[in-house]
C-alpha cells in the first residue's frame, strides 16, 4: 500500500469517527461556519432514506400523463384532478410532491406547468418508457435483500427478459428501441466509422442504432446479428440497405466480414463466463486490426457511480443476470479473447453511456 493510500485511510477514519460522534454533530450545526456542511450532509442522508418515495412521485406524475398534460398548458388543480379522476385533495398532495422536486412547477397565476425535470422529459419520452416499466423492479424491490442475496428467485424483471425463450422479444425490443436513439447520438458523436467498411451490430435489436448509422456514413455497409425473433422485428424495421443474421452469440458462429462491430448495452445483460464466450465470438470474426465498440454504462468512474453500481446493481440482481464492469475488468476478459489493446473514449454524456473501444491485433 502506497504512502498516499495509508494517509487516506488514517483521514477516513479520523473522519468517521467525528461524523459517527454527537458531540461534533452538535458542534458543526451550532457553528456558524460549519452550519451550511452539516444542512448539506443531513439533506444527503435524508434523501438517501426518502429516495424511493421520490422514484414513485416521478413513476406516477408520467403514468398518469401529467407530463404530456401540462407541457406547454398551465392548469389549475381542479382541472388536473377532473381530468385523473381523483379528488382535488389527493391530487394537490401529488402536485405538491411533484413540486419538491422540480418536475412541476407552480406559475404566476397559481396554476401548475412543467418543472425543470418535468420539461427534461418531454424532450426525451424515452426516458417515460422506462420509468413506467419500473413497475416490475419496485414490485421484486419490496424485498431488497433477497433480490441482492440472490434467495428470491422468481423475479418479475427476470421473467420479462427472458432471452431465452424469447417470449418477451417484441416487449422488451421496443424498450430498448426508446431509448436507443439517444445511445446512438452518443456513440455517433464519439467515435468516427468512417475509417471502417463494414459494420455489424450484435444483439442490435430492431436496428435504431444502424439507422442513425446509415444517415450519417451512406457508403458503410451494415449489418445486424440478433436472436432469431429479434432479427425478424428488425428486418420488418430496416428493410433491404441492411444484411440481418438471426442467432444466438453465444450459440453460433457471427457472419465474417465486418472491420468493426458495436455491442450496445449487451455485455452487462451477461455473466462473465457468457461475456468471455462473446467477445471469443467477435475475435474469431473480427480480421486482424478490427475493432470492437462496447458502450455500456461502466462501473468504477465517480461522475456515473450511482448509475452504474447503484441503479443497475440492483436492476441486473432483480433480473438475475448481468453486472457493470470497470474497463480493466472487461480489458482483461478481452485481451484473454484475443484482443490487443482497450482504451476507454469520451463521450458526451456518461450517463446516456460509457464507451470503450477494443482492437484485434
Amino acid at each position: 500500500m502506497s504512502l498516499l493510500g495509508r494517509a487516506f485511510d488514517q483521514w477516513r477514519s479520523f473522519r468517521n469517527g467525528l461524523l459517527a460522534s454527537p458531540r461534533f454533530q452538535k458542534f458543526a450545526v451550532d457553528f456558524p461556519l460549519f452550519r451550511p456542511i452539516s444542512r448539506q450532509r443531513s439533506r444527503q442522508l435524508f434523501d438517501l432514506l426518502a429516495g424511493f418515495t421520490y422514484s414513485q412521485v416521478l413513476y406516477c406524475t408520467v403514468k398518469l400523463g401529467l407530463i404530456e398534460m401540462l407541457e406547454g398548458h398551465p392548469l389549475p388543480t381542479s382541472a388536473i384532478a377532473a381530468r385523473i379522476g381523483w379528488p382535488a385533495d389527493r391530487t394537490e398532495r401529488l402536485l405538491k410532491a411533484a413540486i419538491s422536486l422540480k418536475i412541476l412547477e407552480r406559475t404566476s397565476a397559481g396554476e401548475v406547468t412543467l418543472g425543470i425535470h418535468g420539461a427534461a422529459l418531454a424532450g426525451n419520452p424515452w426516458i417515460a418508457r422506462f420509468i413506467t416499466h419500473h413497475s416490475l423492479l419496485y414490485a421484486d424491490l419490496a424485498d431488497p435483500i433477497g433480490v441482492l442475496s440472490g434467495t428470491k428467485k422468481q423475479n418479475h424483471l427476470k421473467d420479462f427478459w427472458s432471452y431465452a425463450d424469447q417470449r418477451n422479444a417484441a416487449d422488451y425490443t421496443a424498450l430498448m428501441a426508446a431509448s436507443q436513439e439517444a445511445v446512438a447520438a452518443e456513440i455517433l458523436a464519439a467515435y468516427d466509422f468512417s475509417r471502417h467498411t463494414h459494420l455489424i451490430d450484435i444483439g442490435g435489436s430492431n436496428g435504431t442504432f444502424l439507422k442513425a448509422a446509415a444517415q450519417r456514413y451512406p457508403q458503410l455497409k451494415l449489418s445486424l446479428f440478433d436472436l432469431p425473433k429479434v432479427a425478424e422485428i428488425a428486418r420488418a424495421n430496416l428493410g433491404n440497405r441492411f444484411e440481418i443474421h438471426g442467432g444466438s452469440f453465444l450459440d453460433d458462429e457471427l457472419p465474417k466480414g465486418p472491420d468493426v462491430a458495436t455491442l450496445i448495452r449487451i455485455a452487462h445483460d451477461h455473466d462473465d463466463a457468457s461475456v468471455k464466450t462473446l467477445l471469443a465470438a467477435v475475435a474469431r470474426m473480427l480480421s486482424p486490426g478490427g475493432t470492437l465498440i462496447l458502450a455500456e454504462p461502466l462501473s468504477g468512474l465517480a461522475a456515473t457511480a450511482p448509475v452504474a453500481d447503484a441503479y443497475f446493481g440492483l436492476y441486473f440482481a432483480a433480473m438475475g443476470q448481468g453486472r457493470t464492469r470497470t474497463p480493466d475488468e472487461i480489458g482483461r476478459m478481452a485481451k484473454d479473447a484475443g484482443f490487443a489493446s482497450i482504451e476507454v473514449v469520451a463521450t458526451r454524456n456518461p450517463v446516456v453511456s460509457g464507451m470503450l473501444r477494443l482492437t484485434m491485433p
